[in-house]
């Protein structure tokens, strides 16, 4: 071989993979020769026979080979300056491949970037990390960043280098653990992964990019490439004006977008822009106010419904291109719909292309399994203490609210991330540094993704789904709280369909069950949910947990609804509740959308619809959600009528609503009710109404008799319909 100016250690490291500064050897550099200091560009390209250097605007000049496995170098003796330059490698078959060399480019994160990443604090980190398109001196290619702090060696690859980890070994940061490369000529929709060397493993391994914007189709596993800033967005008026006041009406529709309704092709799946011209629709005709989709982010496993996450920042695959994704969210808007999206911060799946050991060491995860594993759901728990993971998933949330324009997240399993011990028996786990069984690193991490997100975006809503009694979840951190704007209200859904599912007969020895979450309900600002995890599993959809005969199953669940609205704080419902479906929710397969054909699902469907329109219409049902000033019971005693009345007051209490419900299927004619002033009521909703399929129990005139009843000043006797709920305005 020619006479060179290369280690012999440098060659052999970098022709067998094991090379981690690559950048220090390839591309250009100046060495001593002949006590001189001269220019030299060494390349590695183990598929070409020769390679040529060729100065831009000057003359191409041939290579020497010094090593068979493909290293080359040229020394420039004459040359004064640093120059740039393109590389030709010459193939077996003759052909030829002209490029500009990536190392020939220089370090391309700023000190700022560092020194953010390495403080945990960088909110933005999806601008740094993943791979970017760009420019650089005239140059188009895309840059690579990733974070692999324990890796020997980190490449990209994929079918532009033969999926080769010696070809395109990455630049290292010591000091804050990253690796980036620019690589010249690759553009968007290019396949790649990185190719990790670690100390502890012999075999290199391929891992998929924890900050691509978009995946391969399952099962294929690799990263893609994709632009998504040059959307063009029509939805200025809806982002400067979308407004997260608690005194506002919010009613959402709870989705999983591979189930709403099942295409006939192969994968079965609706697109993107096919849900725009079809969910969009339905979701304004029912008067909804939000849509909440459960996790859209890649994930591998459909029965894991998108809780068992591996690309974070990229919209599954399933359903279309990031850009579709981005015209379904612009078309919400346009609609007056917001979006809120489920976020899975707590843990992630095992899968071999995921986050899990990312550079051969526990870098998201906790090594102990006392510490960093989810028995019960076979997934990997969050080091929430590590700058990598804070910067990771405060990012994320950042990523969906910035470049999808998502008005809202709600954070899954909030309480496995509270306690240490959550589902474990003593022994499997580890106390925190006082001896308690709070998680504090997550604590601090929701604290901060609840500060960061208030800040950096107005008008966007959190909600925490958290199964316990932890004070504080709705409360800003600067009092102690954990900073969310909302609560799923857990034990107000366990205890009214525990109450709900009994027969009538037995109800008034259940009546504690009914009344108990008036005692605690403005204790957080919370959302009342009837979700997915209510009819999964064996727990049978909202209409068959109903008692009784048909026509009761359906009136109990007109009856359940018109309670869900009327109970102070705002209203969820899971897809298929709203047209009374009679099967289990299954990920598979789509609703029963034959069943609005019949009367009384068709007449669930009207019913939820008109509970939207006077919802919203109503100050009293949303003004005052979260104060006793909005609320007053007027009778929770009548146990063995199973009837109970409240009202309910706008903020400034100039309107008002007394809302009734009989929870058994007797009808009670003149029965007496209190109310706080004079005049004529109307009946503005019933849901015993026979446009709903029930038996129309109605009252002709309504007017309010002087006479304290019931702690207020005045009465009325109304005719209360069966298994029912009637809401009644004064109107003067």
């Amino acid at each position: 071989m020619a006479k060179h100016t290369t280690e012999e250690s440098d060659i052999a490291a970098i022709v067998h993979g094991d090379h981690g500064n690559v950048f220090a050897v390839l591309g250009l550099h100046t060495v001593k020769q002949d006590k001189k200091d001269v220019f030299v560009v060494r390349a590695y390209r183990p598929d070409a026979v020769k390679m040529s250097v060729i100065k831009k605007g000057g003359k191409k000049a041939a290579m020497n080979k010094i090593h068979d496995a493909g290293f080359f170098e040229l020394t420039f003796p004459r040359v004064k300056k640093p120059f740039a330059y393109e590389l030709e490698a010459e193939f077996e078959n003759g052909a030829t491949h002209r490029y500009d060399d990536p190392y020939r480019f220089g370090r391309m994160i700023s000190d700022f970037d560092l020194q953010i990443w390495g403080e945990g604090n960088h909110t933005k980190a999806y601008e740094l990390m993943g791979a970017h398109l760009r420019e650089i001196d005239g140059v188009k290619g895309v840059h690579f960043v990733v974070a692999a702090p324990s890796a020997n060696r980190v490449s990209v690859v994929g079918p532009f280098n033969n999926w080769d980890g010696r070809c395109h070994v990455m630049r290292k940061y010591y000091n804050q653990g990253i690796w980036e490369i620019f690589i010249p000529g690759l553009g968007e929709d290019e396949v790649y992964k990185y190719e990790i060397k670690s100390p502890g493993r012999n075999i290199p391994f391929l891992k998929a990019d924890p900050y691509g914007r978009f995946c391969e189709m399952r099962p294929k596993t690799a990263s893609i490439v994709k632009n998504i800033d040059n959307y063009e967005w029509s939805d200025d008026e809806w982002m400067a004006n979308r407004d997260a006041g608690f005194e506002k009406p919010m009613s959402v529709y709870e989705v999983h977008l591979g189930s709403w309704k099942r295409h006939p092709r192969e994968d079965g799946f609706y697109s993107y822009k096919e849900l725009t011209e079809t969910l969009i629709p339905w979701v304004k005709e029912m008067g909804y106010t939000h849509i909440e989709l459960m996790p859209i982010a890649e994930h591998p496993y459909d029965p894991s419904w998108g809780y068992q996450t591996t690309g974070y920042f990229a919209p599954t695959s399933r359903f279309g291109e990031p850009a579709d994704f981005m015209e379904f969210i612009n078309e919400c808007h346009k609609n007056d719909i917001g979006v809120i999206l489920d976020w899975v911060p707590a843990h992630f799946t095992k899968d071999d292309h995921g986050l899990r050991e990312f550079d051969g060491t526990a870098l998201y995860e906790h090594a102990d399994p006392r510490q960093g594993e989810h028995k019960d759901w076979g997934t990997k728990i969050f080091n929430f203490g590590r700058d990598e993971v804070k910067n990771f998933l405060i990012s994320n949330a950042a990523f969906w609210l910035d470049k999808y324009h998502i008005d809202g997240l709600r954070v899954d399993a909030v309480a496995s991330m509270l306690y240490l011990d959550y589902s474990r028996e003593e022994g499997e786990w580890i106390p925190n540094r006082y001896g308690g069984r709070e998680n504090l690193e997550a604590i601090d991490f929701l604290k901060r993704f609840n500060e960061v997100v208030h800040q950096e975006f107005d008008g966007v809503i959190t909600m925490a789904e958290e199964s316990t009694s932890w004070p504080m979840v709705s409360r800003p951190t600067y009092i102690g709280g954990l900073g969310f704007d909302y609560k799923w209200n857990m034990g107000w859904m366990n205890d009214t369909l525990k109450y709900i599912e009994v027969d009538p007969i037995f109800r008034k020895y259940h009546h504690n069950q009914l009344t108990f979450s008036f005692i605690y309900a403005f204790s957080e600002n919370f959302v009342l949910p009837f979700s997915h995890d209510e009819v999964v599993h064996m727990k049978q959809s909202m209409l068959s947990k109903m008692p009784g005969d048909e026509w009761q199953k359906f009136a109990n669940l007109r009856l359940l609804y018109t309670y869900k609205y009327c109970h102070p704080g705002k209203k969820l419902l899971f897809m298929g509740g709203e047209i009374g479906q009679w099967e289990e929710w299954s990920e598979a397969r789509e609703l029963s959308w034959g069943l609005l054909a019949k009367d009384r699902h068709n007449g669930i469907k009207q019913l939820v619809t008109d509970l939207n329109a006077i919802y919203k219409k109503e100050k009293p049902l949303f003004e005052v959600d979260y104060d006793w000033s909005g609320f007053q019971w007027v009778d929770f005693s009548d146990v063995d009528h199973s009837i109970i009345s409240f009202l309910r007051f706008s903020k400034e209490k100039e309107e008002a609503l007394l809302c009734v419900f009989n929870f058994t299927p007797t009808v009670h004619h003149d029965y007496r009710i209190g109310v706080p002033s004079a005049g004529k009521y109307e009946i503005v909703f019933n849901s015993d109404s026979n446009y709903y399929g029930g038996s129309n129990v109605g009252n002709k005139e309504v007017i309010a008799e002087e006479g304290e009843w019931q702690g207020q000043p005045y009465s009325i006797t109304i005719n209360v319909p069966p298994l029912a709920g009637i809401v009644l305005k004064p109107i003067g």
